[in-house]
């Protein structure tokens, strides 16, 4: 009498969007209160059979998500529709699967992308947001678009941004590459546009700290690049608050199929 085959082995390939005020970060922790915990939960409850997944970009503590790609090995065969509607019945209400498919090994989440996209919105008004809070950054002083253009484009390129990195990243080299940083204004609300091949811990958040004084005046768009040069934390600005930044996602060579476009990035400012 044959053996039974194993079921086989497929990558699943899903897109995930989040409000990370409520957690601690993407990557799963003791405490399982991360997106990762309870994405892998669900998928779990829904698969029934454990599930692990790998993403393209980990995200820290109250950071949000427009389309966070991760990918998970699953012997289980559902319609793509089937996995989305299903897996998030399990999920909480600020988490939630927007796309699935499937694809073959050779894709990685992380490895595959060609580049990643962060977001950051800042509320300049003299009082504190209200509605807002959690969604957006806040700046009460007048900020000088064209200085903070200025000081954004000594940054694009490929250098070594040590002065922007956390004493907690634990990526291999500190050398990325900016393609792009854009900055908006629609009314009282600013919007940050960063586009690289990747980023190291904290960096969109200290780059912003240094953006922000020099909008404000309290720096000269050149002092971005003596901080660039020292290669030294300790000389850049503050990091600046979570609360507005957004993982928009990776993008990746057009043969995997893989979206780079939800519903909410029509929803930011």
């Amino acid at each position: 009498m044959s053996e039974r085959a194993s079921p086989a082995l497929q990558r699943l390939v899903l897109g995930v969007g989040y409000r990370g005020q409520a957690y601690q970060g993407w990557q799963s922790q003791a405490g399982r209160n991360t997106v990762q915990d309870h994405l892998e939960a669900a998928l779990s409850s829904f698969a029934a059979m454990p599930v692990r997944t790998v993403c393209a970009g980990r995200t820290d503590a109250g950071v949000h998500a427009l389309n966070q790609v991760v990918h998970a090995d699953i012997t289980v065969e559902r319609p793509a529709a089937s996995w989305v509607r299903g897996t998030n019945r399990f999920l909480p209400a600020d988490i939630a699967v927007q796309w699935c498919r499937t694809t073959t090994p050779a894709f990685h989440a992380r490895f595959s992308a060609l580049g990643r996209r962060y977001v950051y919105l800042i509320l300049q008004a003299p009082t504190r947001p209200a509605l807002e809070v959690g969604s957006v950054g806040w700046c009460f002083r007048p900020l000088n678009g064209d200085a903070m253009r200025n000081a954004a484009a000594r940054l694009q390129g490929e250098h070594d941004f040590s002065a922007f990195r956390s004493s907690q990243c634990q990526a291999a080299s500190p050398v990325k590459t900016i393609r792009s940083i854009a900055i908006h204004q629609r009314g009282a609300y600013w919007r940050f546009e960063f586009d690289a091949s990747a980023f190291l811990h904290h960096m969109v958040r200290n780059i912003m700290g240094c953006l922000v004084a020099v909008g404000t005046g309290a720096k000269p768009a050149g002092w971005l690049d003596d901080v660039l040069a020292s290669r030294r934390r300790e000389l850049a600005a503050p990091t600046f608050s979570a609360a507005g930044l957004y993982f928009v996602g990776p993008y990746y060579d057009a043969v995997h199929d893989i979206p780079i476009h939800t519903p909410a990035m029509d929803w930011l400012p």
